[in-house]
């Protein structure tokens, strides 16, 4: 019993010290840039050895992938109940989805990681997409299908449905973002466009509306 409360401590501190070198890598990105983010650079920032990061990461885009992965995952879908899934709680769920997002991306560390992915698109950009976009789609879309069968929305394809309801939540922000716009996003600004996103996603896909389609 000992034994294995003590893998479980090492465990649980080996995740909070990636988790701080990870966050020490989005740090240095925000502040230093693409061109400042070296292994070494790494290692004095985290208070690390360089030995320790090619352990645990192999190389620079093993971590920097990581590192993408890392922040993606601050990205989430919101608890529910599938079993008693009514359309309060759906609604709720796509509001916190988009709030989590809105909120995410909008951070300096999400900036300065996609200004990254996009001036080394080659290395980065099937990194970040797939870190990024495409594992939050797969957060998402179980929902989607929970709601669906629960009768509580109607589409023929869930990427489709994901997609409509991510362009809803990001509307222009991220590319503003991107462009060194600071569009109005303090909390209130985030909790009313995750309902405003919400609604009218619903509106789309409501139960009582057929089955939407692309375009």
């Amino acid at each position: 019993m000992l034994d294995e409360q003590t893998r479980q401590a090492g465990d649980e501190e080996m995740t909070e010290r990636r988790a701080a070198l990870l966050d020490a890598v989005l740090a240095l990105l925000v502040e230093k840039g693409a061109a400042a983010l070296t292994m070494t650079a790494v290692a004095q920032r985290a208070r690390c050895s360089k030995e320790t990061l090619y352990k645990w990461f192999g190389d620079r885009e093993g971590l920097l992938s990581a590192t993408v992965e890392w922040q993606a995952s601050k990205v989430r879908a919101g608890a529910y109940d599938r079993q008693h899934l009514d359309a309060g709680a759906l609604r709720e769920s796509l509001e916190a989805f988009a709030a989590n997002w809105l909120s995410v991306i909008s951070s300096e560390t999400s900036v300065a990681l996609n200004r990254v992915a996009i001036g080394q698109a080659q290395a980065l950009g099937g990194m970040v997409l797939a870190n990024g976009r495409f594992a939050i789609g797969e957060r998402l879309k179980p929902l989607l299908l929970d709601a669906r069968a629960a009768g509580l929305i109607a589409f023929e394809d869930a990427e489709e449905a994901f997609r409509t309801f991510f362009g809803l939540v990001g509307r222009d922000v991220q590319i503003r973002l991107l462009l060194g716009d600071r569009p109005p996003l303090d909390k209130a600004s985030i909790a009313g466009d995750a309902a405003r996103a919400a609604n009218q996603f619903l509106a789309l896909y409501g139960a009582k509306q057929k089955p939407a389609k692309a375009g």
